[in-house]
């Protein structure tokens, strides 16, 4: 993997670059669709490319270790084959998943054993065996095994958290060198800085990952109920001790106006289900504002949803019809607002683009967050 940075904005720390996989090339900043179990739900391929414009888009290692399986990734080739994707894949590690699952799992120093929300049964993921898992699912950037504290968390579980993902985070780059790529192409760690809402653990965190020297790295553990401002001081901080010349991946943020400030101060990579999930229950991010589309006062509106994306869905549909779908229960509601949320997220970032290599980012996002957060 190799990063260029192409050119940063005049009155922030906003960045424009080019990211080069083996699968091709993602242009920053970016949004990453969210393909939890190897699909991002309601949207196919195809609409990820055509409508969407998706460069890259994520698979999540517990969902795809528990159901379909290792063994059936590997007798496909990968995922890229399993689901027909071929532009560029992310892998979180996991480790999120597992955390969430508090009641149901226990962590020590060799890994953490955690029962399946399917059926039950145990399991032990570790660092080596998540990068293995990895390995086999095939995606292009993979993330090292941490764990996620909840917020708010003490300082000393925080620190102890911290402490332990870096001796997982080291025993993954120690994997990583002892094994191969599956498929052919090559596969690149991203460490995750964690620390919680402490200034010296953040910045320890962020100091310990970037000397790893890997090809990326990413920031963990905000946008966990934390308030916004609290998240965009950790993010800018952990940026202060982040390498220029690596790509910086904030993970599991976030709402259009989160993705346009954490841009600001130095992110170049986001994800989030809010649009997929948001959208599957009616709410649509649109150039305007945010609508409820199944509000009465859609129900005669004959304008198309949004006529400043280049999406057929979004200039095709009108809000009085995606109403009628809602509230008729309608499945093809489900795709037509996660198909026009992600246009809308990937136009965003691809504006928030155009505006860094022009030089005027910082004025044109502070145009844009007002109307973004407005209610139609």
């Amino acid at each position: 993997m190799n990063f260029e940075l192409q050119s940063t904005d005049t009155n922030s720390k906003a960045r424009a670059g080019v990211i080069t996989t083996d699968h091709g090339v993602i242009e920053t900043p970016i949004f990453m669709p969210v393909g939890t179990a190897g699909s991002v739900k309601a949207v196919t391929q195809d609409q990820l490319k055509e409508e969407v414009k998706a460069q890259i888009i994520l698979g999540n290692t517990y969902h795809l270790y528990l159901r379909p399986g290792t063994r059936i990734l590997e007798q496909a080739g990968g995922l890229h084959k399993f689901n027909g994707w071929d532009r560029p894949i992310l892998t979180d590690s996991g480790g999120y998943q597992v955390f969430s699952l508090a009641a149901n799992r226990k962590i020590k120093e060799e890994g953490v054993v955690f029962q399946s929300h399917i059926d039950g049964s145990r399991h032990l993921f570790t660092p080596e065996n998540v990068i293995d898992t990895q390995r086999s699912i095939g995606a292009d950037i993979i993330m090292a095994f941490d764990e996620c504290p909840p917020y708010p968390s003490e300082y000393d579980y925080a620190k102890k958290s911290m402490e332990l993902t870096h001796r997982w985070l080291a025993r993954c780059a120690t994997q990583m060198g002892n094994t191969e790529p599956k498929y052919g192409y090559e596969q690149s760690l991203f460490p995750i800085v964690q620390g919680s809402t402490y200034k010296d653990l953040r910045q320890a965190s962020a100091e310990f990952v970037a000397s790893m020297d890997c090809d990326g790295n990413a920031i963990g553990g905000l946008s966990v109920g934390e308030p916004e401002e609290m998240m965009y001081e950790f993010s800018a901080l952990c940026c202060d001790y982040l390498p220029t010349d690596k790509p910086r991946y904030l993970m599991g943020v976030g709402n259009p106006w989160n993705i346009l400030e954490n841009i600001s101060l130095g992110i170049d990579m986001f994800d989030c289900v809010m649009p997929t999930r948001n959208g599957r229950n009616g709410m649509l991010f649109t150039t305007q504002g945010v609508i409820n589309i199944k509000n009465k006062k859609w129900e005669n509106d004959f304008s198309v949803m949004d006529e400043g994306l280049d999406c057929h869905t979004s200039r095709f549909y009108t809000k009085a019809y995606l109403r009628h779908l809602f509230v008729s229960s309608e499945i093809l509601a489900l795709s037509i607002a996660s198909i026009h949320n992600l246009a809308f997220y990937l136009h965003l970032v691809k504006e928030a683009r155009a505006h860094i290599i022009a030089g005027d980012y910082n004025a044109w996002k502070n145009e844009m967050i007002p109307r973004l957060k407005q209610r139609l």
